[in-house]
């Protein structure tokens, strides 16, 4: 027998609902990973690829960490508190529809679980329950007809997870130049790699694919990136003569 998600007792069943659905900020986490490695290991392989010294790496990393940083966790808060104020503005004129034209709304409404294959009595009986209850009938047609969840995640929370995963994945690429390791630059790629295996790994718990599949998917864009900022960075030295 396979392995269930959660168990299926009464008690269980219960206590699971009394604590309402689950949010979860995977999500940010694997978006601010994946771009904080692509990004700070961009710069690195562009400034390697330009043979700039260690210390610009450093200043170049640090400040894309920082600022690269709060702007992804600046630019999720506001597209999270976005999907907020959206979700209350189609609420508010549900509401309206629902106070001022009831006869449409329940029409629309017979409609949609129509189109889902009841009928007769069986459908006279659901559009009944579900118009008796008014908080019912607002989240049904807002998840029906919008295609909005009732359910919304906490935009500061969402940041903070997009902003700690660009930090944490960010930093690795660094950390050879930070403490001056020997070839800090095949090392900090070998490192970057890593992360990137780690987080299409974790990426595939989000997903329907297998986590190695996942895994060097997401390898294979990271160090795409990279490569193409190493070939910029050699370009350019060699177009404007850096020494």
């Amino acid at each position: 027998m396979r392995q269930l998600d959660h168990k299926h007792s009464k008690e269980a069943i219960h206590q699971r609902l009394s604590n309402g659905p689950k949010i979860s900020y995977l999500r940010d986490w694997i978006y601010g990973g994946i771009d904080g490695a692509v990004t700070t290991f961009a710069i690195v392989a562009g400034v390697v690829g330009a043979e700039l010294s260690a210390a610009i790496v450093l200043i170049l990393g640090v400040a894309n960490l920082l600022a690269d940083g709060f702007s992804m966790a600046a630019s999720n808060y506001s597209g999270t508190k976005a999907e907020i104020d959206d979700y209350k503005r189609v609420r508010a004129a549900e509401i309206r529809h629902i106070t001022d034209h009831p006869e449409g709304e329940r029409e629309e409404l017979r409609q949609i679980f129509s189109a889902k294959g009841f009928e007769g009595a069986e459908l006279d009986e659901i559009v009944h329950l579900v118009t008796n209850n008014q908080e019912m009938w607002i989240e049904v047609m807002l998840t029906e007809e919008y295609g909005i969840s009732a359910v919304q995640r906490s935009p500061a929370r969402a940041a903070f997870a997009t902003f700690m995963a660009f930090i944490i994945c960010g930093a690795v690429p660094l950390v050879p130049y930070l403490f001056g390791l020997p070839a800090s630059a095949v090392l900090a790629a070998v490192m970057t790699g890593f992360v990137f295996l780690a987080i299409g790994a974790a990426k595939s718990l989000w997903s329907t694919a297998t986590w190695y599949m996942s895994a060097l998917e997401t390898f294979a864009i990271g160090m795409l990136a990279a490569g193409l900022a190493y070939a910029v960075g050699a370009l350019l030295k060699t177009a404007f003569g850096v020494a």
